[in-house]
């Protein structure tokens, strides 16, 4: 296992995960680049590209715990289309197009802020911007759940194990996928200043379109 400069774990188990799906897509849509988190290089996303988190909640599998998940998106324009997040240790599997035949709307859940189960991702440590935001959540938010997988707070979402989730510096193959889960099930994702998120914001909220704009105005005021 290795650290990366963030502090982040990175295990052989990502490695290998990464280079045996970017073999498949690379053969089955060759003209569509695969960009994989321990893979990737600094810029913009291309036009069109497949977004890949090999295991989404690396601490979560080094220390045995189940909560992590493959998550791969096909981007358009920085926009997920499609989306798949798969959970091998839940023996669950999420993805657009099939879900929404059953479901095309979020479960029916908290309406206020004060009711909410919240699921909070990216804290990190050292950064005092974290540490006003919990605060507040803490004192405006029914619970809060910090789980360490984006990739599953947002499935949390589609799924109504949470109300709403906030993850903070986001990467965009952290969130692609769940992404357009949330969206294909008329649910809000905003990025800063309560616009639609894009791979650039530094926080994202999902859930529905009242509590994910309540979310980020407690971020916004979290901001110095």
């Amino acid at each position: 296992m290795r650290f990366k400069p963030s502090g982040e774990e990175v295990t052989a188990a990502d490695v290998e995960v990464e280079r045996r799906v970017t073999e498949v897509l690379a053969d089955r849509t060759p003209g569509i680049p695969v960009i994989g988190e321990e893979s990737a290089a600094e810029g913009p996303l291309p036009a069109r590209c497949w977004l890949l988190d090999p295991i989404d909640g690396t601490m979560n599998f080094t220390r045995g715990s189940p909560g992590y998940a493959l998550s791969l998106a096909y981007m358009e324009e920085g926009s997920p289309l499609l989306g798949v997040v798969h959970a091998p240790a839940l023996r669950r599997r999420w993805s657009t197009g099939a879900a929404a035949a059953r479901r095309t709307h979020l479960p029916t859940g908290a309406e206020a802020l004060s009711r909410a189960v919240v699921g909070l991702t990216g804290t990190g440590h050292g950064i005092p911007q974290n540490a006003r935001l919990i605060g507040r959540l803490y004192d405006k938010a029914y619970r809060i759940r910090v789980q360490g997988a984006m990739s599953l707070d947002l499935v949390g979402v589609t799924e109504g194990w949470l109300d709403a989730c906030v993850c903070l510096r986001p990467k965009p193959w952290d969130v692609a996928a769940g992404t357009a889960l949330v969206r294909e099930r008329g649910g809000a994702v905003l990025g800063a200043a309560g616009r639609e998120f894009t791979p650039d914001s530094p926080v994202l909220v999902a859930g529905a379109p009242p509590l994910a704009h309540d979310l980020i105005a407690v971020w916004e005021s979290t901001v110095v």
